[in-house]
């Protein structure tokens, strides 16, 4: 019983009609190899069966000239075709038994001449090793009948089983390589879902180290901050207000990785429902430096290039920009603390422009410190396919990104 296939082809007549009816597509061709050197010989051998095929009918049989030339063509042109094609090998050879068998002489053993003998069994163990079992029954079925049909005088029965005999050993041979290939599709199966169930322990450990130590941290820097002024009762007013914007950003950290850790355990990537931070969030960032006690100065000749409506504005060049710009800002707090920095953002030949200045030179985060910074901002940048330059310039220490702003839709 078959299993494997399209459900038509387990009815009665649905290898039928692919036998007779159904247009075939061709098997790959040969390697370079045999086409370069098997090819050639190959298609010479059979032109020299041809001729004998021909020669055999004319000596034993009352038959023009040009009937005996087709005959002879007839008996190894199915060959050739069966080696992409064996369904229209088989066709172009089954009404040859009939054809074949014209005007067949009283001292002739068979019906057929050698060669198309041997041609017919070539093209059925071809079209048994390529084709389902239900083709291949019919094909055989529908072989036998010239057989008994035509040559009931001669070993019929002997005929019948040799061709029997190799429909069976191509359909072994069929359903042996359909097993391997489905063994070797399983495997690829199985492997791919061990590297996905690896990338998933992996985030997963992430997130759990994350959850830990980090959110543990977050969390007591939250819970400390807001507890501070009923542990330290006295404290002035503007304390207890910086108190409080420390827990808020504690607080919005922890949300943010939150969502961060749900990204890493999931299974299956689901779609974003927070709205990431584009360019017209930048004054909030700027104004919760401020807030932090980072004198930030935060200039914009080209005014349009922060506007919502601004193409690119709201998709990736936004949030990479909103994420260079936060990120140069915590280094400038981190290296350079207490000191003021500039932040310009501006337009130039359809790209966005982003320079965070500090005036006075900071120690800039680096591979030799452990940092990520400025390599995570590249990162981004290069993505998007942009540039970003960080490093000492003139008295200060300057990042600055260009990336490319999308067009308008058409």
């Amino acid at each position: 019983m078959e299993t494997i296939g399209p459900v038509q082809r387990h009815h009665a007549t649905g290898p039928l009609r692919t036998l007779v009816l159904r247009p075939e597509v061709p098997r790959p061709a040969p390697r370079r190899r045999l086409l370069g050197y098997a090819l050639p010989l190959g298609l010479l051998a059979l032109i020299g069966l041809g001729f004998a095929a021909a020669a055999y009918l004319a000596d034993n049989r009352n038959l023009p000239v040009v009937v005996n030339a087709l005959l002879g063509a007839g008996s190894v042109l199915p060959v050739a075709v069966c080696v992409r094609s064996p369904l229209w090998a088989w066709r172009l050879a089954y009404p040859m038994m009939f054809l074949g068998a014209m005007n067949a002489g009283p001292r002739e053993a068979w019906p057929w001449n050698t060669v198309q003998i041997l041609g017919f069994l070539v093209v059925l163990g071809r079209l048994a090793v390529t084709q389902w079992s239900g083709v291949t029954t019919w094909a055989t079925a529908l072989s036998l009948v010239p057989v008994f049909l035509l040559a009931a005088h001669a070993n019929a029965w002997g005929a019948a089983f040799l061709l029997v005999a190799i429909a069976a050993l191509g359909d072994i041979v069929s359903r042996r390589r359909r097993t391997r290939q489905l063994l070797e599709e399983s495997n690829e199966l199985t492997e791919r879902e061990r590297a996905r169930r690896a990338i998933l322990e992996e985030r997963t450990r992430i997130a759990r180290e994350m959850h830990d130590v980090v959110a543990h941290h977050m969390s007591m820097i939250a819970v400390r901050a807001e507890t501070a002024p009923y542990r330290r009762p006295g404290l002035p007013a503007d304390a207890q207000e910086e108190l409080a914007g420390i827990a808020a950003s504690a607080r919005e950290a922890l949300q943010d990785m939150r969502r961060l850790l749900g990204v890493l355990r999931a299974e299956a990537a689901e779609p974003e429902r927070t709205p990431q931070p584009t360019l017209s969030d930048l004054t909030a960032l700027v104004a919760t430096a401020r807030t932090a006690g980072v004198t930030v100065t935060l200039r914009t000749p080209d005014r349009p290039a922060l506007g919502p409506d601004r193409p690119g504005a709201s998709g990736p060049v936004g949030l990479a920009a909103y994420r260079i710009v936060q990120e140069a800002l915590a280094n400038a707090a981190r290296h350079a603390p207490g000191e003021p920095v500039e932040i310009e953002v501006g337009e130039s030949g359809g790209q966005l422009e982003l320079t965070v200045r500090n005036p006075v030179p900071g120690t800039a985060p680096g591979p030799a410190r452990g940092g990520h910074g400025i390599v995570g901002m590249r990162e981004r940048a290069t993505l998007l396919g942009g540039t970003l330059s960080a490093g000492p310039a003139g008295s200060g220490f300057v990042v600055h990104a260009r990336l490319p702003l999308a067009e308008e839709p058409a």
